[in-house]
């Protein structure tokens, strides 16, 4: 047995809550995953996980057994980073944590340059949803955030800013007509982030009238409510309606035509994107190469490059 790999698999499963994610994670099948950590129980002779058809549950033994296999776990990655930064040429497997709308819109096609340029480095992307802090478990983190200044014990390099622009498709509004206001919104279909019932939308340079240049609406009956971003992305394209969408996501599509910016002298927030890593002592080669790629592809600078790139307004 692997005990090193074994104990790698253990801790995954708990961070994962199941066998079956975890498996998925670590492309392994299910069943080899419970037998390492079957395997793991008979060589210490104790059981680390009480298991039930709902959920896992670590037993006495296996929380001191899982916060010393962490401690060796990172020692190991200490070791081995240490070793990779001796070295020029990045190579090795860096595990990066990504928002999906950005994996999808904006990394994946930018990964065959990064190939080509480090053919020895293997990606692992995890993109399980909205992504807010670092992950320890992971070399990057891509992070999205509101904030101008991210608190927490890691190390974050800006890639962009990213403007949260109205969108749709010009079908929809050569048939429903073009708002020149916010307010006319309330006569449109519109789709909405389930975490929200309001849109406030803020004007780029001022008006004649100051008390305008910030409003904030609520949609009366949204055509859809989601926190999926590529689903309302989806319904914008198909014509459902007016839709609030990160400009790193309708990049192209503003490009081809196949949506229109709504409102353009009006945006409604501003995100800034970053890329993170765990404070640690010794950083490999790789997850150096992989954070200055980022940096060197989306400008790094305090504006949003996807906007300027579809000829739409940005601030100035």
């Amino acid at each position: 047995m692997d005990r090193l790999h074994s104990m790698r698999v253990f801790a995954r499963v708990i961070d994962e809550g199941s066998f079956a994610r975890a498996a998925r994670e670590m492309n392994l099948s299910a069943a080899v995953v419970t037998r390492l950590v079957a395997d793991l129980e008979e060589h210490l002779g104790a059981r680390l996980i009480n298991r039930t058809t709902r959920r896992l549950a670590l037993t006495d033994t296996g929380e001191l057994y899982l916060e010393r296999v962490r401690q060796i776990l990172s020692e190991v990655d200490e070791a081995e980073a240490q070793a990779s930064a001796a070295t020029s040429d990045p190579r090795g497997h860096l595990r990066v944590l990504v928002p999906p709308a950005f994996a999808v819109h904006q990394l994946a096609k930018h990964l065959p340059r990064f190939r080509e340029a480090y053919p020895l480095v293997t990606l692992e992307l995890s993109v399980p949803g909205v992504v807010e802090t670092v992950d320890e478990n992971h070399d990057v983190t891509i992070i999205t955030s509101t904030r101008q200044v991210l608190d927490g014990d890691f190390i974050a390099r800006r890639l962009a800013q990213s403007e949260v622009v109205m969108c749709a498709a010009p079908a929809y509004l050569d048939a429903k007509g073009r708002p020149t206001h916010p307010n006319e919104l309330l006569g449109h279909e519109a789709m909405i982030p389930t975490f929200t019932r309001e849109a406030t939308f803020h004007r780029y340079f001022p008006s004649s009238t100051p008390d305008d240049d910030e409003v904030t609406i609520i949609p009366h009956r949204p055509a859809l409510s989601t926190i999926h971003i590529d689903t309302m992305y989806a319904g914008a394209l198909a014509g459902l309606g007016v839709a609030p969408l990160p400009s790193y996501v309708v990049e192209d599509a503003l490009l081809e035509n196949a949506l229109e910016r709504v409102l353009p002298e009006w945006y409604l927030l501003t995100t800034t994107i970053y890329a993170a890593m765990p404070t640690r002592k010794y950083v490999p080669a790789r997850t150096r190469a992989f954070i200055d790629f980022l940096i060197a592809t989306f400008g790094g600078e305090e504006k949003d490059p996807w906007l300027a790139a579809a000829g739409c307004g940005v601030r100035q």
